[in-house]
C-alpha cells in the first residue's frame, strides 16, 4: 500500500518527512454503499461516486432524494420550546428586540430570517427591532463587548436579544446583558465550552449541546433561527395570537441554502442539509427576490439555473467580503433588498469589496507560504503564522489557501486593535477537529488564550502576544496527539478514470441529478493521462492555462484557473503527457453548449 493511499484511507503510516508534493488518490470505495446504490437503479458510475463519498451510509434513498420530511421538528431542540415562548412573548407583549448574529454568510441569512418572520409574518414593526452585527475588526466575532455596549447604549433598549451562528461562548457579556434586565436567546450551532451553555442566558438552542436530542449536529446556525422561528410561529398560532393563515416560513429555505452551503456544513451526512439546500436552490431560480435576479444579471444567463457552486462560490464570497473590509450591513442591504435598483447599488459595494479581498489575499497568501517554509522543513503537524501587517479579516481565506497547499491545520494571526493582542483564524483538515485542539491549548498553557471558538473544520482565537510561541508549540501537539502516527501531505481524492465514452455531456446530466454538491460531498473529480495538443496562458495576470488535450482519437476542450502564480511559464507545453485531476463541465458560449474539462491539477505523466 502507497504511502498516498494510507493517507486517503485513514490508516496510519510512518512519518517520513515534509511534503508538500500533491498526491492523487482514488477514493476508497463502500461496498455496502455501492450495492445500495446499484439497488436503487442508479447507474455504475452513480454509485461508484456514492459509494466513495457516503461511508457506512444506511438509509440511501433519504439523501440521493432529498426532501423537507427529513427535517426534524424542533420540538427536539434543548431549550427550543422555552425559547419559541419567550420570543412570543415579546412579540405579543410590544417589547424591543435586538437581533444579534454573526458577519458571515451564515449570519447574515440568519438575520434575514429572524427579521424578515418577525416584521413581515409575525407583524413587529420594524422601530421595534435593532439589528446588530458586530464589526469584524473593531468588535470581534460573536457577542462582543463592543456591541453589548451598543445594545445598552440603545433608546428605546430591546428587552430581549436573539442571537444566531454564535454565542455560546460569550457567558461574560450574556451575563453583562442579563444584570442590565435584557434577556438572551442564544440560537447557534458552534461547539460549546467545556463548562457547557452560557449560564446567564434565557435559553441556549444549539444541536451542539450534550443534553439535546436533535439528532443533526451538522445543521448550520442559519437553520437552527429557521427552526426556532417556525416554532415560534406555531406558538403564536397556539395562543391565537395570529391566525392559522399566517404564512409559514417554507419560503425562507433559499436564504437558509446560502447560509448553509457558504458555511460548508455536511452535505455528505445530513439529510437535513441536502433537503434545505435542494429545496432552497428551487425556490432561488425562481428569481422571485431582487438579490437572486440581480446576482444573475451580474453572473450572466449562463449561470443559471444557480447551483449550489453558485452559491459557494460566487454569492458568498460577495456577501463575506464586505464584513471581511468594513461593516456588513450593506450584505444585509443587498439580501433584504425591496427592488432591482437597490439590490443592485449595494451588489456594486459587495463586487468592490471582493476585488480588493482578492489583492490583500493573494499578497497574505505570498508572505504566509514564505513563513511556512521553515515550519514545513521540521515537519511540523500544524502551521502558525504571524502576519503582523495582514488583515484580520482576510485570516480564514488565507489559512484555507494553506491547508489546501500543504495539507495540515493552519492558524493566521494578525494584530488585533487591543495593544499586544493577536486575532487569528484556523481552517483544518479531515480527522482533526480544530476547536478540540484549541481547547487543549486553552488547558495547557493557562491564560494564554483570550477568546476561542469555533467547529472541528474552522475556529478563531484571540491571545496575548507573548504566548505566540506556547501556542504553536501546544497547538503542533495537539494536533500531533489527534493524527497520531499518520502523515501529513496535500491529497487530491479522485473518482478514478472514466471509459472514453463517459467522458461526454451526458455524463454531466447523469451526476447533475447526485446534486447539491459541498463539503463531505464533493463534486465528481475524475483523474486521465492526456496527451497535450495546445497549450496557452489567458487571464488579466496570464496565470489561466488554455489546454487543448488528446487522449486516443478523442480531443478535449480544458480549462485550469490559477494554473500558476502571475509571471511565471507555463510547465507544459504541446506534446507533453500529463496526468490530472478534472471535472466534467458544460460550456456555454452564444448559445453552443459543448463540453469542457475543468483541470484542478495536472503533473507530468
Amino acid at each position: 500500500m502507497s504511502r498516498a493511499t494510507s493517507l486517503a484511507q485513514a490508516v496510519p503510516a510512518p512519518v517520513s518527512r515534509a511534503t508538500t508534493e500533491v498526491c492523487l488518490v482514488r477514493r476508497e470505495q463502500d461496498g455496502g454503499v455501492l450495492a445500495a446504490a446499484q439497488a436503487l437503479g442508479l447507474s455504475p458510475l452513480a454509485a461508484r461516486v456514492l459509494a466513495g463519498r457516503l461511508k457506512g451510509c444506511t438509509d440511501l434513498a433519504e439523501l440521493v432524494t432529498p426532501t423537507l420530511g427529513s427535517i426534524v421538528h424542533p420540538c427536539q431542540l434543548k431549550d427550543g420550546e422555552r425559547a419559541a415562548a419567550r420570543i412570543a412573548q415579546a412579540v405579543t407583549e410590544g417589547e424591543q428586540i435586538g437581533i444579534l448574529t454573526d458577519y458571515d454568510v451564515d449570519g447574515i441569512t440568519s438575520h434575514v430570517v429572524i427579521k424578515r418572520t418577525l416584521h413581515e409574518l409575525l407583524g413587529v414593526p420594524e422601530a421595534r427591532l435593532h439589528s446588530l452585527i458586530g464589526h469584524r475588526i473593531n468588535d470581534g466575532y460573536g457577542i462582543s463587548a463592543p456591541l453589548v455596549e451598543h445594545t445598552l447604549a440603545l433608546r428605546p433598549r430591546p428587552t430581549l436579544v436573539i442571537t444566531a451562528d454564535c454565542g455560546s461562548s460569550d457567558e461574560p457579556r450574556i451575563a453583562r446583558l442579563a444584570a442590565e434586565g435584557i434577556d438572551v436567546v442564544v440560537t447557534d450551532h458552534h461547539a460549546l465550552p467545556v463548562e457547557g451553555p452560557p449560564a446567564s442566558a434565557y435559553a441556549v438552542v444549539n444541536p451542539s449541546r450534550e443534553d439535546c436530542d436533535y439528532p443533526d449536529t451538522t445543521i448550520a446556525g442559519c437553520m437552527v433561527a429557521w427552526l426556532i422561528m417556525m416554532q415560534t410561529r406555531a406558538q403564536l398560532v397556539e395562543w391565537g395570537a395570529i391566525p392559522e393563515s399566517t404564512p409559514r416560513l417554507s419560503g425562507w429555505l433559499s436564504y437558509v441554502a446560502l447560509g448553509t452551503v457558504a458555511d460548508c456544513v455536511s452535505l455528505g451526512r445530513s439529510a437535513i442539509n441536502r433537503a434545505v439546500v435542494t429545496r432552497g436552490l428551487a425556490l432561488i431560480n425562481r428569481m422571485d427576490a431582487p438579490c437572486w435576479r440581480v446576482m444573475a444579471e451580474r453572473l450572466g444567463a449562463d449561470s443559471l439555473p444557480f447551483d449550489a457552486g453558485t452559491l459557494g462560490f460566487q454569492m458568498g464570497p460577495r456577501i463575506n467580503a464586505r464584513s471581511r473590509l468594513d461593516d456588513p450591513y450593506a450584505a444585509l442591504h443587498f439580501m433584504m433588498a425591496s427592488d432591482d435598483a437597490t439590490a443592485r447599488r449595494y451588489l456594486d459595494i459587495l463586487d468592490a469589496d471582493n476585488q480588493s479581498r482578492k489583492m490583500i489575499e493573494a499578497e497574505m497568501v505570498e508572505q504566509a507560504v514564505q513563513k511556512a517554509k521553515p515550519l514545513l522543513e521540521r515537519n511540523a503537524p500544524a502551521l502558525v503564522i504571524h502576519l503582523p501587517e495582514g488583515h484580520a479579516g482576510v485570516q480564514g481565506i488565507v489559512a484555507s489557501r494553506l491547508v489546501q497547499r500543504y495539507g495540515r491545520p493552519t492558524v493566521i494571526l494578525t494584530n488585533a486593535p487591543a495593544l499586544n493582542q493577536l486575532s487569528g483564524s484556523g481552517r483544518s483538515i479531515e480527522g482533526v477537529h480544530l476547536r478540540q485542539a484549541l481547547q487543549q491549548v486553552h488547558e495547557r498553557v493557562l491564560g494564554a488564550l483570550l477568546r476561542f471558538g469555533g467547529h472541528a473544520g474552522a475556529a478563531g482565537v484571540t491571545l496575548f502576544r507573548e504566548h505566540v510561541e506556547a501556542f504553536q508549540h501546544q497547538l503542533e501537539q495537539a494536533v500531533a496527539d489527534q493524527l497520531g502516527d499518520r502523515e501529513l501531505a496535500p491529497v487530491v481524492l479522485t473518482d478514478g478514470e472514466l471509459l472514453p465514452e463517459e467522458v461526454s455531456l451526458e455524463t454531466v446530466a447523469l451526476l447533475e441529478q447526485l446534486a447539491p454538491f459541498g463539503r463531505e460531498f464533493e463534486e465528481p473529480l475524475f483523474e486521465g493521462v492526456f496527451e497535450i495538443h495546445d497549450c496557452r496562458l489567458v487571464g488579466s495576470q496570464r496565470n489561466h492555462m488554455m489546454l487543448m488535450l488528446g487522449a486516443g482519437r478523442m480531443q478535449y476542450r480544458a480549462i485550469w484557473f490559477k494554473a500558476i502564480a502571475a509571471g511565471q511559464e507555463s510547465p507544459f507545453g504541446p506534446g507533453d503527457r500529463i496526468r490530472c485531476a478534472y471535472r466534467l463541465a458544460r460550456n456555454s458560449y452564444r448559445g453552443v453548449v459543448s463540453l469542457q474539462l475543468m483541470v484542478s491539477h495536472a503533473e507530468v505523466a
